[in-house]
């Protein structure tokens, strides 16, 4: 499955019309796959448009207190905390690198870089809303904010200018008119954005709204 996974991804990118050499200059599209490559663990793995694995996680069960995004050689390089302020209706800590007693990554950091928090719809006038993210657990203005569908992966995250910086896509197998479902899916990058954060928001999509 992987290995077709793998050749999938290459072909898809090769037939896309909107990543065209020019447009492919200005994103990265990537292949997720809501599958750990280790045997006994859930997780997802992310493949570029060469077939190269380029982060993963491996350890993702039930509604975990902490999820490790981890690079394709298995560094991590962002923690997921859920806050621990019961008031904080499904907020999440996002920090740089491994946090924590058992931390082994020589970089990283103590205070959260962003704050990821769901939106709770029946209080705001746009339903289309999904969550908020803030660079500071005090600001009063989001600095990105995702919307659309993540049951029907479906998904922009926009930043404070109203540009898109981040796509989730559904991807429907090309060859043999095999689709996926929802198992496999794009993630579409602008140039200028963290393509692994952009990973973290989707896992912390999937806690959210799975």
């Amino acid at each position: 499955m992987f290995l077709f996974l793998k050749s999938l991804s290459r072909s898809v990118h090769e037939k896309q019309p909107e990543l065209s050499k020019t447009q492919g200059d200005l994103c990265k599209s990537l292949t997720v796959w809501r599958k750990s490559l280790i045997v006994s663990c859930n997780g997802f793995t992310v493949i570029d448009s060469d077939g190269n694995v380029v982060y993963r996680v491996d350890n993702y069960m039930g509604r975990p207190k902490e999820l490790i995004l981890m690079d394709g050689s298995g560094k991590s390089i962002l923690t997921m905390r859920r806050s621990k302020n019961l008031r904080l209706v499904d907020t999440w800590l996002v920090y740089g690198g491994e946090v924590g007693d058992y931390c082994t990554s020589a970089k990283s950091s103590e205070k959260p870089i962003f704050y990821v928090k769901k939106c709770i719809n029946i209080l705001h006038a746009n339903r289309n809303v999904l969550a908020y993210v803030y660079r500071r657990s005090s600001d009063k203005r989001y600095s990105y904010m995702i919307e659309g569908s993540y049951s029907h992966r479906s998904c922009k995250v926009i930043d404070e200018t109203n540009r898109v910086v981040a796509e989730i896509r559904r991807k429907d197998a090309i060859i043999g008119g095999i689709s996926f479902g929802l198992e496999v899916f794009q993630l579409i990058v602008q140039a200028g954005f963290d393509p692994g954060f952009a990973m973290a928001l989707v896992l912390l999509l999937d806690q959210m709204f799975s």
